[in-house]
Formats: structure tokens, sequence, C-alpha cells
């Protein structure tokens, strides 16, 4: 594929799928997402949740895809008419199919993926079970890429492009005590966003990441509580970790028109830990 830059258009040409045309013109500088429909997994709780909350604040239409069974409730809490709550296991395809067709039977289309759902199962590399390895394969890749598979699929059909962002971690780019798996995982959902961009850019749609440090989600404030998280925070330039508002704000710059030209990428949020 190759770009052609005439004026105010862009044309993007592709000896399969013909040329796409994108007129230029502008953005909204408040990252409004007016209307846009974002499917979010792992949309329950935690930094899934907290995306959520800001794309109903921007206009959006939210639809929260969770294994809980409090789902529904987390999303009446956002906004009774622009979210939605949704069980299900996104590790298997007839679950995914049902949430879809749910969400575009309400909202009409699906704009955004976000892929927060994971697991993080710990131990030392010559104690790790095959139990944990391949359930963190499995949620955090396997799982995240069907997500992709679905979205991608849909945007497709639509016509209209679209944007997915996957939640990466640190993890996948330096290395981390007990994390073997989890790294793994997340070094997978790198690898995959930037095929997934190079395949899909002729459609318009954008795949980036986003590698955070230490959330402090409620299961990460009890994970690096104490003396670990002060350690830990001893090795992060800034010297603290995250907060789930702050990957939010992330995934809302990558969700919006201003980054109609961003793809491929995987922007890391922490504080300058991956830089030493």
């Amino acid at each position: 594929m190759s770009p052609v830059n005439t004026e105010n258009k862009i044309e993007s040409v592709d000896k399969k799928r013909g040329v796409i045309e994108v007129d230029f013109k502008g953005f909204d500088k408040n990252f409004n997402i007016d209307g846009k429909t974002a499917v979010i997994t792992g949309g329950a709780s935690g930094i899934g949740n907290a995306i959520a909350s800001l794309y109903v604040e921007k206009g959006g239409n939210v639809a929260l895809l969770d294994i809980k069974d409090n789902v529904n409730e987390e999303a009446k809490k956002l906004d009774s008419e622009r979210a939605i709550g949704i069980q299900c296991n996104i590790m298997e395809n007839e679950s995914i199919d049902h949430a879809f067709n749910e969400v575009r039977s309400r909202f009409g289309t699906v704009d955004i993926l976000i892929n927060s759902a994971g697991v993080a199962l710990l131990d030392d590399a010559e104690n790790l079970s095959d139990d944990y390895w391949q359930t963190t394969i499995d949620l955090n890749l396997t799982a995240s890429f069907k997500m992709c598979q679905k979205a991608g699929n849909v945007m497709i059909e639509q016509g209209q492009g679209g944007k997915i962002i996957n939640i990466a971690s640190q993890a996948a780019l330096i290395a981390l005590d007990n994390h073997v798996a989890y790294s793994a995982s997340k070094a997978g959902i790198v690898s995959i966003t930037k095929s997934l961009a190079y395949e899909w850019a002729s459609f318009n749609i954008n795949v980036n990441a986003i590698s955070p440090t230490v959330i402090l989600t409620e299961l990460g404030k009890k994970a690096w509580s104490g003396e670990k998280g002060e350690k830990a925070k001893k090795e992060i330039p800034l010297g603290r970790f995250g907060y789930p508002e702050e990957v939010a704000a992330i995934a809302l710059f990558l969700a919006s028109d201003a980054t109609d030209l961003i793809t491929g990428e995987n922007i890391v949020i922490d504080g300058g830990n991956t830089i030493k």
C-alpha cells in the first residue's frame, strides 16, 4: 500500500482493495467521541471501567463486556441510556458473537474496541505451572486476538474504519521477576497490534497498544502495597505508580479523530521505567 497526499485529501492505494480517499477537515480539539460506540472488555472494573466512564463523559456509547455478573449494574452506574453491560466469556466465539450482535442491535455500529480484560498469574519461572501458563496465554493473548478479529470483521463490513486499542504492559518491554507468562502474553499483544495495524490500514482501522506500569486499581493497590510497592516505585524515575484515569486519557486520545494517522504504535505509560 502506498499513500498519496494531495492537499487536504489523503489517498491510500492498495492493489487488492483499490483507493481509499480521506478528506481531512480537522478534528475535535476537545477530543469528544460523540455518537461513537466502544466495546470494552474487562469493563466492570479497573482500567476498563475508567475508560468506559471517560468515553461516556466525552459523548460515546459504551458496551461493557465482562465475565463478572455485576457488569450490567456497573454499566447503569455510568449511564442508563448510553452504557450497557454484557456478561461475556471472551475465550468463547459464541459468547463474543452474541455480545457484538447485542451491541449492534442497541447502538447500530461498533467504532472502537478496547481489549482491557486480562489476568496476572505470577510465579518463579522454574515453578510456573502449566495451568498458570496456559490460562495467561489464553486470556491475555488468544482472547484479545479473538476480540480483535471479530471487531475487525465488523468494522470492515461497516466500511467506516475504526479504532482498536489493546492494553499491553511495561512487562512486554522489560524483565520483571515472576512475570514470564504475563510478559510473554503482553509482548504478544504488542506484536499482534503491529501486524493487525499493517493488515487493516487500507480499511482505515487504526490498531494501537498502551503499555502501563503498575496501575492503582483495587487489585493493583493490594498487589503492590507495603515494602514491595515502595521498592518498585524507587525504580521508576517519576517515583510513582499510575492511576486508571491516566490510562483512560490515552485511550481517549487514541480513539479520537486526532490520531487517525497513528497506527501500530505502543504508547508506554510508566513514569520512565523502561528508559533506563
